[in-house]
């Protein structure tokens, strides 16, 4: 989703006390000289404040090393999500904010997670170790329509003991029974751990007392399974793949098991921009009229545009009494009255 920068525009003029309009004035203040003569001194006082390019989002490398759940977490909580990088030009935005140093200082490596999974079939078992398996071992029960990576955070993997084993995907930060496992050669003896955990925390837990979290090799192990979880889910070793940025060497995307902890970017939307000006006019133009108002935003867009400042969202600010223009009194008359700006 675009997020688009909104700069918010108040102007102020100054002028000496004008007398009322006639018609032929009312009809002259809108021809074209006129109109290039206030945006002239208009994009004169401001220079628009000139900026080189506005970004579509804002990203913030935190350097603490977390698994991708509690990095996601982080980021809900603090500012928008992971973040998410649409293009090269995005990465390249990414490359020029990373601080290495910092971030080998906290995660001994040059990867950082950010909001991408792996391929959506990517998934695996918390037990790695490839002597436990036979070549081309790939049982999966999977219910239909699973997995299906509801909420857009559903990387682990639940045992269904209320839909005859099928495994479903859900939030590695849902609190759930486990299923952990003693291996010994390629012989598994499973357990169900009663207490509710989060995925990674029950991750920890198996292996603190047990070997790992339970996987599934065949038809055989998920009936076993069924005998242990008669709740409505539980959770055992399936995990899908996620994705941090490299920024040593090469880079691109690397693929990794989410419970790898890493320093991590979030993301927040722009922020808005309000550009405060003082405005010399012609008496002649209402700055009152909206279809005045609306030519100068569209001049000023133009404006932008040509300093190479695209995705801009331009709108006026009204005061109180609807009006966006207020006049200052003159406090000497006789003084050559110049424009001035000033941007916040």
């Amino acid at each position: 989703m675009q997020i688009l920068l909104r700069n918010e525009l108040h102007v102020r003029h100054q002028s000496h006390s004008a007398p009322p309009e006639s018609r032929s004035e009312e009809a002259e203040r809108r021809e074209p000289g006129k109109m290039e003569k206030v945006l002239l001194i208009f994009s004169v006082a401001s220079a628009l404040c000139a900026v080189s390019t506005v970004p579509q989002r804002n990203y913030h490398f935190i350097y603490q090393a977390k698994n991708w759940t509690e990095a996601q977490r982080y980021c809900r909580e603090n500012f928008i999500d992971l973040a998410t990088v649409a293009d090269v030009n995005d990465m390249w935005l990414l490359y020029s904010l990373v601080d290495l140093r910092q971030m080998f200082a906290s995660s001994y490596t040059y990867e950082a997670w950010i909001g991408l999974y792996s391929d959506f079939n990517s998934w695996r078992w918390s037990m790695s170790d490839p002597n436990f398996y036979q070549q081309n071992e790939s049982f999966r029960n999977w219910y239909p329509s699973q997995p299906d990576n509801n909420g857009g955070d559903a990387a682990c993997a639940v045992f269904s003991g209320s839909y005859s084993g099928a495994w479903t995907d859900a939030s590695c930060a849902l609190n759930l029974p486990s299923v952990c496992m003693d291996v010994s050669g390629r012989n598994a003896t499973f357990y169900l751990i009663s207490t509710t955990m989060t995925w990674f925390q029950a991750q920890s837990y198996c292996r603190q007392y047990h070997t790992d979290l339970a996987s599934v090799r065949n038809l055989s192990e998920n009936q076993r399974l069924m005998t242990l979880v008669q709740s409505s889910g539980a959770w055992f070793g399936g995990i899908r793949g996620c994705v941090a940025a490299g920024f040593k060497g090469p880079g691109g995307w690397e693929d990794w098991m989410c419970d790898a902890e890493k320093v991590f970017v979030c993301y927040s939307g722009p922020s808005r921009r309000a550009v405060k000006l003082k405005l010399v006019r012609d008496s002649s133009l209402n700055l009152s009229d909206p279809v005045v108002l609306e030519d100068m935003l569209g001049q000023l867009k133009l404006k932008l545009k040509g300093q190479g400042v695209n995705n801009v969202q331009l709108r006026w600010r009204e005061k109180p009494n609807g009006q966006v223009f207020s006049k200052d009194e003159e406090k000497n008359p006789s003084k050559e009255v110049k424009p001035k700006h000033d941007c916040s």
